[in-house]
C-alpha cells in the first residue's frame, strides 16, 4: 500500500511505528481515530500536562472533551492528506523547546519546507484489512532542517521517546475500545 505519509515526509531522522488489531470495520476505526478524546487516553493527559504547563499558566483551558486531533490542529498541526484508509497530520516546530514552538505552515508548503533551525514532524493513522479484522497503525516521522536542529531534536527525542511510545500505544488502545464499542463487538471474546 502506498502511504500518503510518504508523499509528505519520505526521508526522516527518527520514526516510531505502532499497531493494534481491531474487531471493527475500517470506517468505524477511522471514525474512532477522529473522535477519541484525551479523557479516553489518561496517560496522554498526564504526560502532555508537563508540556502544556506554559499554556495553562497563560490561562488556556484544557480541552479534555474535544477530539485529540482537533486539539492538535488548534495547536499548529495541519491535515496534510486524507484517504478512506489513511489520515496524515504534520507540523513544523522546534519540538525541543518547552512549548514545542509550532509554526503553522500550509500543507502545500510542508514537503519542501527547509528553513534552518526547525524540524518537520508527521504522523499518520492507517487502516488495513487482514482476515476479517482491521489493523490500525500509526507512524510518526521527524526530520530536522539542518545539522544543529538535528542534534537538538535527537537529544530531545532520547528523553521523550519512551513517553511518546506509551502515549501512542494507549491512544491506539483507546481507538480500539471506541471502534469496537461502536461496532457492537465483544472485544474480550473476539481478540486472539
Amino acid at each position: 500500500m502506498i502511504l500518503v505519509l510518504d508523499d509528505f515526509l519520505p526521508h526522516y531522522d527518527v520514526h516510531e511505528l505502532h499497531s493494534v488489531t481491531i474487531v471493527a470495520p475500517p470506517g468505524a476505526v477511522m471514525d474512532a481515530v477522529r473522535g477519541v478524546t484525551p479523557r479516553e487516553v489518561p496517560v496522554l493527559v498526564a504526560l502532555m500536562a508537563i508540556r502544556s504547563l506554559p499554556a495553562l499558566l497563560r490561562g488556556r483551558r484544557s480541552q479534555l472533551g474535544r477530539p485529540i486531533l482537533d486539539g492538535a490542529r488548534t495547536s499548529g498541526f495541519v491535515t496534510l492528506g486524507e484517504t478512506a484508509h489513511e489520515l496524515v497530520l504534520g507540523a513544523v516546530g522546534r519540538f525541543w523547546q518547552p512549548a514545542g514552538d509550532l509554526r503553522r505552515i500550509e500543507p502545500a508548503d510542508f514537503r519542501d519546507f527547509a528553513e534552518p533551525g526547525w524540524a518537520k514532524g508527521a504522523v499518520n493513522f492507517k487502516v488495513e484489512q487482514e482476515g476479517g479484522r482491521t489493523v490500525l497503525s500509526t507512524e510518526t516521522r521527524v526530520v530536522a532542517t539542518d545539522p544543529s536542529a538535528r542534534r537538538r531534536f535527537r537529544r530531545y527525542w532520547r528523553v521523550v521517546y519512551p513517553g511518546s511510545a506509551v502515549i501512542r500505544i494507549a491512544w491506539l488502545r483507546a481507538i480500539r475500545e471506541r471502534a469496537e464499542g461502536q461496532a457492537g463487538s465483544s472485544p474480550r471474546s473476539a481478540r486472539a
